[in-house]
């Protein structure tokens, strides 16, 4: 007999004779009311057993965790809290569960501790919600672009070159780490590894994506990026996944646009398909902040705040008016800031940026036009020769989501940024190509999936919204 989903069997418009539904037990109480769970939804089905014509040896194996199959008749529930249960008249165990060894057991863990069970962390009501709305909020993502015709480009997770310049990459070597050929200076001879050169895990694929963009007009990529950054946060991992676009002949006014239109369509169509998940996850959130000292709570609940985002145009300020709303601001002038902004060219924190968001504009700021020295080498130099034509988007409670640019296409200003930079003309031959051979404006942004999932799911650990978190000294699972 084919299974139906527990979430078609909450949704039927009608009570049903003989269905049958396979999960996993949340619990199982009076020998004969079990709280079953398949995935498809947060919330359990009630599974009513005749526990006088049930043999002992089964109710005996029906424990937390186990995995069953009930066959009966969904009828209107007697209790209170969902409109259907199941009156079982066939059960069968799957998969038995150990109760007293099973780390999942019904009641509140810590989050350190389901981070340490991550492969069993999913079964638990609140990660379950996470990663349905992550699943969703990927679809939405590929929809937008799709719809709008971008073409989907799957760039190179092994790459000769670092996008960011920042030098915080994974290396890939085929090379023996003891008797490691070495050159005649005594450095590694990388002209004896498998490629032939030094290469590493990407950054990034925006190098990539924009000699594409310049082909086929509009591009985007969708794909797990890398980043050695030692930084042990609750902001940081070391394998995560980027949405970047690439626009060809769109200005920054235009990028703002596109980056503004995205983020409120796929925000929109999560909340709308994600109902139920959205809704435990703010009752979680508020739960959370009590515990909190009043200072620290957040103003908005979780709904709030995603509607915040879809109700309010995109404040547009550049970054010289944000140094002088934060520089005569409150804050800043009583020293409350933990970093004080003193002067033009200071790279803005969190904080900095969720006062303007939370205080000042009250709404989604995009901040554009920044210090060229604190920015990427690629992004377009403006008329003043001090600033570029860079944006990032902030939102409450989370500051900076999206950071993107219009790019620099004249080759001539490009290669004398990356001499200035130290970068090696020779090493990205191919993207200075791209401005030899049919050059023009073109922009585009990347977003952080996990900072987005962050977001939308009102986590606070970054490593609570990716299944299977890397970073410094963890590679579990």
């Amino acid at each position: 007999m084919k299974h139906t989903k527990v979430k078609d069997l909450l949704n039927s418009a009608s009570a049903l004779k003989q269905v049958n539904v396979k999960g996993w037990v949340r619990t199982f109480r009076n020998n004969q009311f079990i709280a079953l769970n398949d995935g498809s939804t947060i919330n359990n089905i009630q599974c009513v057993v005749d526990f006088e014509n049930t043999p002992e040896e089964t109710l005996k194996r029906i424990t937390t965790g186990a995995a069953i199959s009930v066959t009966g008749n969904l009828v209107e529930s007697q209790g209170a809290g969902q409109k259907f249960e199941i009156q079982v008249n066939k059960l069968q165990i799957l998969g038995d569960s150990d109760a007293e060894k099973f780390p999942m057991q019904p009641k509140k863990h810590s989050l350190e501790f389901l981070r340490e069970n991550a492969h069993l962390r999913v079964r638990t009501n609140a990660f379950g919600a996470i990663m349905r709305v992550r699943s969703v909020l990927s679809y939405a993502v590929h929809t937008y672009f799709q719809n709008k015709g971008f073409v989907y480009v799957n760039t190179p997770i092994i790459t000769g070159s670092d996008a960011e310049g920042a030098g915080e990459m994974f290396k890939v070597t085929a090379l023996p780490f003891e008797n490691t050929p070495r050159t005649e200076e005594g450095k590694v001879n990388y002209k004896e590894d498998f490629f032939g050169k030094e290469t590493n895990l990407t950054v990034s694929g925006q190098l990539e994506a924009e000699t594409y963009a310049m082909a086929l007009g509009q591009v985007y990529t969708f794909g797990p990026t890398f980043r050695a950054e030692n930084s042990n946060t609750s902001r940081h991992l070391a394998e995560f996944w980027m949405i970047e676009p690439e626009v060809a002949f769109n200005d920054l006014n235009d990028n703002m646009d596109l980056a503004e239109d995205f983020i409120q369509y796929v925000i929109k169509y999560t909340m709308d398909k994600c109902q139920d998940d959205l809704k435990f996850l703010e009752g979680r959130l508020t739960e959370e902040e009590k515990l909190k000292p009043q200072a620290e709570r957040s103003e908005m609940k979780l709904l709030e705040k995603l509607n915040f985002v879809l109700e309010n145009n995109f404040k547009r300020v550049s970054y010289s008016e944000a140094i002088d709303v934060l520089r005569n601001c409150k804050p800043n002038k009583n020293k409350k800031f933990n970093y004080i902004i003193d002067e033009w060219g200071t790279d803005l924190q969190s904080e900095h940026e969720r006062y303007l968001v939370e205080k000042h504009f009250k709404c989604p700021v995009i901040l554009f036009d920044y210090p060229a020295n604190i920015k990427a080498f690629y992004m377009r130099l403006n008329e003043d020769g001090k600033t570029v034509r860079a944006m990032d988007i902030l939102f409450p409670g989370i500051g900076e989501i999206v950071g993107g640019s219009q790019r620099e296409e004249r080759y001539e200003v490009l290669v004398e940024k990356m001499k200035a930079l130290g970068i090696d003309e020779e090493e990205l031959w191919w993207y200075l190509d791209t401005r030899r051979f049919g050059s023009a404006v073109h922009s585009g942004f990347g977003l952080g999936f996990e900072r987005l999932v962050l977001f939308v799911t009102g986590m606070t650990n970054i490593r609570d919204v990716i299944p299977f978190p890397r970073t410094p000294g963890s590679s579990e699972f």
